[in-house]
Formats: C-alpha cells, sequence, structure tokens
C-alpha cells in the first residue's frame, strides 16, 4: 500500500518535472524545507524556555544573533548551494544518477544510504579536522564556531568555503555511486535532520544518542563548540568510532566519566 502511494507521487513528479527540474530544483526545496522545519522550532524552545532543563548549555543566543543566522542561511543557500547542486548535476548524471521507474527497493536504498554515512564521516572527520588548524580556523572555521552555544540551523551556517569543502564530503558517496534521486532525496533528508539534531542544544530522554551507542548527537557535538578551537576533539559527523579510533575524544569522555561519579556520590548521599 505504502509502496504503491509512493510510486503513485513519484510518477506525478516524473511526469510533470523534468529531471533537471527534479534533481536541482526539487533537491532544493526538498533541503530548505525539511531544514527550516526541524531547526526553527529550536529556536523558539530557547525563547520561550521551554524543555530547559533538558538544554545543555544555560546560555541562550540573543535574537539577533538568531536572525543574523537566519539571514546569513538564505544568502548562502541560495548564492551557494544551489549553485553547486546546479554545476554538480552533470557529474551525478554522467555517473548513473536516474530518476526514472521502477523505484529502488528499501534494501537497496538502505545499503547505499549506509555506505554514504561511512563515507561521510571518514571524509567529513578529516576534513573537520583540519578546518581546526590555526590558519583555515581563523579565517573560514570560526564562522560557525561563531555560536559557542548551538542551536539548529547552525549545523549549516559556515563560511561558503567551509560549505564547498564539508559538502563534498555528503556528496562524494552519492557522486561516485550514481544512486536513483530518490535516494538521494532521502540520504539528504537523514543527513539535514542528524546535523540539525546535533546542533540543536538539547538532549532528550528520546534523543538518537540514548539509543544508539556509536551515535554523536546533541552533546557530543556541544563540547565541541564550547571548548578553545585546538582543543575541542569530537571532530566527527554522525558516528563516533574515528574520534574513538584517533583518541580525539578523549577530552569529552573523561568529562562524562567525571559526570557518572559525581551523579553515584550525589545519589549515594
Amino acid at each position: 500500500m505504502a509502496s504503491s502511494f509512493v510510486e503513485s507521487g513519484w510518477t506525478y513528479l516524473i511526469t510533470n518535472f523534468s529531471d533537471f527540474q527534479l534533481a536541482c530544483l526539487g533537491s532544493f526545496l526538498l533541503h530548505e524545507s525539511v531544514f527550516f522545519l526541524s531547526g526553527l522550532p529550536f529556536i523558539y524552545l530557547e525563547r520561550a524556555g521551554w524543555f530547559s532543563n533538558y538544554k545543555i548549555q544555560k546560555k541562550n543566543n540573543t535574537t539577533e544573533a538568531q536572525d543574523k543566522c537566519i539571514t546569513r542561511l538564505l544568502l548562502y543557500h541560495f548564492c551557494v548551494n544551489l549553485p553547486v547542486m546546479i554545476a554538480s548535476y552533470p557529474v551525478f548524471r554522467f555517473m548513473g544518477m536516474r530518476s526514472s521507474l521502477p523505484l529502488p527497493s528499501w534494501k537497496v536504498m538502505s545499503t547505499q544510504i549506509l555506505f554514504y554515512f561511512i563515507v561521510e564521516d571518514f571524509i567529513f572527520y578529516w576534513g573537520h579536522r583540519i578546518l581546526h588548524t590555526k590558519w583555515l580556523y581563523k579565517h573560514v572555521h570560526s564562522v560557525h564556531h561563531e555560536y559557542a552555544t548551538p542551536f539548529g540551523l547552525t549545523s549549516e551556517y559556515a563560511h561558503p568555503a567551509e560549505i564547498l569543502f564539508l559538502g563534498f564530503a555528503t556528496i562524494f558517496g552519492p557522486a561516485i555511486t550514481g544512486p536513483h534521486l530518490i535516494t538521494l532525496w532521502l540520504w539528504m533528508v537523514v543527513r539535514v535532520l542528524e546535523t540539525v539534531e546535533a546542533h540543536c542544544g538539547y538532549h532528550f530522554p528520546w534523543s538518537p544518542s540514548n539509543f544508539f551507542p556509536l551515535y554523536g548527537g546533541s552533546d557530543f557535538h556541544d563540547y565541541h563548540h564550547r571548548l578553545i578551537y585546538t582543543k575541542s576533539g569530537n571532530y566527527s559527523s554522525t558516528f563516533v568510532y574515528m574520534d574513538w579510533l584517533f583518541g580525539t575524544d578523549t577530552g569529552y569522555r573523561k568529562l562524562k566519566a567525571m559526570k557518572s561519579e559525581e551523579e553515584v556520590g550525589y545519589k549515594e548521599n
């Protein structure tokens, strides 16, 4: 039933829109919708003071800082993201991306997306570490770290050079496999939701990191934003195994262990 519904909807799209329109403009509209619909609520949570007991940092961003983030994001999305989507379209087509029926099976899509996560984690980790070298941090990555107290939308607030540099990590996997467009869209949705959650500034009982041990999430990445650039660690994207393998999460793990000991001592007293 669900499969036929998806196929009917997809048939409507490919009948009424060209491959170029779907791959470029469709992808852009989907990205903007998912990004702002998932990220904006965290601004209102912070302004209203709701769920404050789950907020990782007690400090709040000013309304002016939040508005600046939104304004810059719209500028970067239309002037950087959209042109990149248009320019990369021939590459994806050359590598075999298609939008025609039949749609790929869930098994094929899930396998490809798992591969994209592995590739993205590896490239992002090393790219992120490079951005924390002195010169690149000062001239490029410091833009993203203007917000020491992140909120959902700050996930994509970055210098244009960084958008291109780390964006490569996200699109490299799909670019070399030439997936069906619906797989690319699903990957984009999952990746946007993940990075918004990692920057949301809240750690809820239902946060994914409470259920998936290798998932970084908001608590893991919030630590990265709080510290001095050369000592932050926690460079991973979605899953944390790269930081664990190369020992760049030791400060975070020590802090977590200390907090656990304090909580145990508090309960005993």
